[in-house]
């Protein structure tokens, strides 16, 4: 009798330790990079068990759970599980390279000695807002927006006694496509318009609806394809990142530059520019998503223009436009989401372009630093 209840003790601490194990896993390992959950893994088999599981979950879901469906890699070139990046669904202003970033927790781990509580869901309480209607527009916000209950029945008589319907709706979705150098812009509701986030003219603003997947190809690395049919028209996600200044661009895409030549980086920094009404100037948005961006940063580029039409959106009381892609036709399950990152002539001696279509000029666009 004593001997076993010896056992059960034994029994009894084996289970606490391994709960007590569990709960610190759950609070420390999600927040680590590859290189330092790698170092963890190499410790002990029950961390190492725990290590996998945390990747198992990143590869499952690029998104971290902020978007409507996961995201999931896909990888049958190498054993490369995933792509590691901050995930964020909007913009945000940029910070210098030279300082550290805050660590985002992904990959939560099933909990199998609780049956009460299997996973942790991931929080929003990270260093960056994952609000699209917060994160940016804290720094570039105006106070100011249409005050429509319902934009879509709101209808008003101006000057002239004609009827116009809301400020914040002038999207023209039949545009997408006509014209590939025609820069389209359209305008939707912001921060301070009166209507909720279930306004039809708030599409760009809500979280990706579309099913994707993130897929290694053997040349060209990880792109992003479509996990479902894609009408033309449908609004697939915004271009999300780092707002930096042009200085700050430029320093950074001549480091990426050099980190290329020597090796296999990938860096994902757009450069937008938005011609003035007098077209004799244009407003530059500098886009960085190498760091902190979305699933957009994986779109590759095609000479042909691809089946992704680019848009900038403005938004009611936003200081600066947002970039957002929409397919410019139909897309079939399963096919890889391209657009033309810009004029190839800038950059003559740039990296090789492997788009294989069939006006493909060799080598990737790039901004001139």
């Amino acid at each position: 009798m004593l001997q076993e209840g010896k056992r059960i003790c034994e029994c009894s601490r084996t289970e606490i330790e391994a709960e007590l194990l569990f709960e610190c896993a759950e609070l420390i390992l999600p927040w680590l990079p590859p290189s330092d959950l790698a170092s963890v893994s190499s410790t002990c088999k029950t961390l190492h068990r725990i290590s996998r599981i945390i990747t198992t979950r990143r590869a499952s879901d690029a998104a971290r759970s902020f978007e409507m469906n996961p995201i999931p890699f896909l990888n049958s070139v190498d054993d490369q599980p995933y792509w590691y990046f901050i995930y964020t669904r909007s913009q945000i202003l940029g910070l210098p390279d030279s300082l550290p970033l805050s660590q985002q927790p992904w990959g939560f781990i099933p909990n199998p000695t609780n049956r009460n509580r299997p996973y942790s869901k991931p929080s929003s309480d990270t260093s960056f807002d994952l609000n699209p209607m917060c994160s940016f527009s804290r720094t570039f916000e105006l106070d100011c927006g249409c005050d429509c209950k319902s934009c879509s029945q709101s209808y008003k008589v101006n000057e002239v006694g004609e009827s116009e319907c809301c400020p914040c709706s002038t999207i023209q979705p039949e545009l997408l496509g006509s014209s590939p150098d025609a820069e389209m812009v359209m305008m939707e509701c912001g921060p301070s318009c009166a209507c909720g986030l279930e306004c039809e003219y708030r599409s760009t603003l809500r979280e990706i609806s579309i099913r994707l997947a993130i897929v290694k190809d053997r040349r060209k690395g990880w792109g992003l394809h479509a996990a479902q049919f894609i009408g033309r028209g449908e609004f697939i996600c915004e271009y999300a990142g780092e707002v930096l200044t042009t200085e700050e661009a430029r320093r950074r895409q001549q480091k990426y530059d050099e980190l290329a030549s020597i090796s296999q980086f990938s860096s994902a920094l757009l450069v937008v520019r938005e011609h003035l009404p007098s077209r004799k100037a244009c407003l530059r948005v500098n886009i960085d998503a190498t760091r902190v961006g979305n699933v957009a940063r994986f779109v590759n580029h095609s000479c042909d223009g691809g089946n992704l039409s680019t848009v900038l959106v403005r938004n009611s009381g936003l200081l600066l436009p947002r970039l957002c892609f929409f397919s410019s036709r139909d897309i079939q399950e399963g096919e890889e989401l391209t657009f033309s990152y810009g004029d190839v002539r800038l950059r003559p001696n740039g990296l090789q372009c492997f788009c294989s279509s069939s006006g493909c000029f060799g080598v990737l666009p790039s901004e001139q630093t």
